[in-house]
């Protein structure tokens, strides 16, 4: 497949109509169509918004399939990169996870005080 392919694949397997894709990168409609069939070639500033709207890398759209996805492996990301994961859950998704996030800091806290209070008192 070469890279119009690509970002069309990736679209339909999203399910998003042509119209989503150009609005949300911020290309007119006849440029983003154009693209997509192959008459222009997407440039880096485009590609870089296409990863950024899919959260995927660039190499991902020039070398995308449907296979099995590799195993995301969170730690090996920085923190932008973390939170990049965040973004495409639905809404209870995305509370469950920053529940969960606030959870572990205020154990942290309560942690981290609990031992500062304990010292004191020794």
């Amino acid at each position: 497949m070469n890279i119009a392919d690509n970002i069309k694949k990736l679209g339909e397997d999203k399910e998003l109509m042509q119209k989503e894709v150009y609005n949300e990168i911020g290309l007119k409609s006849a440029h983003y169509n154009k693209v997509e069939k192959g008459l222009v070639d997407p440039s880096i500033d485009i590609l870089d918004k296409l990863a950024s709207f899919y959260s995927v890398s660039i190499d991902e759209i020039v070398h995308y399939s449907k296979a099995t996805p590799k195993a995301i492996t969170v730690e090996d990301k920085t923190a932008s990169g973390q939170v990049r994961f965040i973004v495409p859950l639905n809404e209870k998704e995305k509370s469950t996870v920053l529940n969960n996030i606030d959870t572990m800091l205020t154990k942290q806290k309560s942690q981290t005080f609990f031992e500062q209070n304990i010292q004191t008192a020794k």
